[in-house]
């Protein structure tokens, strides 16, 4: 990957862009030229983001958005298309947690949403996005993923098997693109100084983790024209990619 990164000219849409990795992601895109639609369903954390990267010559269309509204999502990839008539770059960062307990003792009401949000909405964006990634010369898809879908830890249950789905979600979609432009990989930020952190790991002191900014200023390598991988895991934390394996 190229250290330098030349987004000009280039569309970019990121999820949950109102806070931690999301908001940097976005603001690092922007920094490097790309026009970013930036979802959440945070409007005051757009908002800022909005002020950030306008205050350094960037540009940004903000677009409200709860992602379990799934035909909010569609009409989303509706609009995109209308405006730009293309997506360079898709970076499916929003997410929850749930909670960090037993599995038989999860609510239905609480795995239903861990699994709405974190893979029935990522998979509705690779749906309504996917079209207009393809219209580009290097389209690009950053799924954000996490070490507890391959760590599976006790307690972490709903979150550790949703970050599975999307990484098969995202492996299924590189082998179906690997004839065209269109890259797409997953990511591991690794354990990172953000809310959801805080809340999973709530005795850790957040000074000893790297701030999402740093974490983000690696991801968006991914979203360089000149990449060449697909269907892998970009290790954020270690700055290199991993492939799948078959278990043994």
């Amino acid at each position: 990957m190229t250290t330098s990164l030349d987004l000009a000219g280039r569309v970019a849409l990121v999820t949950g862009a109102s806070r931690g990795i999301g908001y940097f992601i976005a603001r690092e895109l922007a920094a490097a030229g790309a026009h970013v639609i930036a979802v959440a369903r945070t409007v005051g954390g757009l908002e800022e983001l909005d002020d950030e990267i306008k205050a350094a010559g960037g540009q940004a269309t903000l677009a409200p958005l709860d992602l379990t509204d799934m035909a909010g999502i569609d009409r989303l990839g509706g609009a995109i298309h209308e405006r730009w008539g293309k997506l360079d770059v898709m970076v499916a960062n929003a997410a929850i947690l749930g909670v960090i307990a037993p599995i038989g003792h999860v609510e239905a009401k609480v795995f239903d949403k861990v699994m709405a949000i974190n893979v029935t909405a990522t998979w509705r964006l690779i749906r309504s996005v996917d079209p207009l990634l393809r219209l580009s010369d290097a389209g690009r898809a950053i799924v954000i993923s996490s070490g507890a879908a391959h760590s599976a830890r006790a307690f972490w249950a709903p979150y550790a098997a949703s970050k599975a789905a999307v990484e098969a979600l995202a492996r299924s979609w590189a082998e179906e693109t690997r004839n065209f432009p269109l890259r797409v990989n997953a990511v591991d930020p690794g354990a990172t100084r953000t809310a959801m952190r805080a809340q999973a790991v709530p005795g850790e002191d957040p000074q000893t983790l790297p701030h999402p900014s740093e974490i983000a200023a690696r991801i968006v390598r991914l979203a360089s024209p000149a990449l060449a991988e697909t269907g892998l895991i970009f290790d954020a934390r270690r700055e290199r990619f991993t492939a799948y394996r078959m278990p043994e």
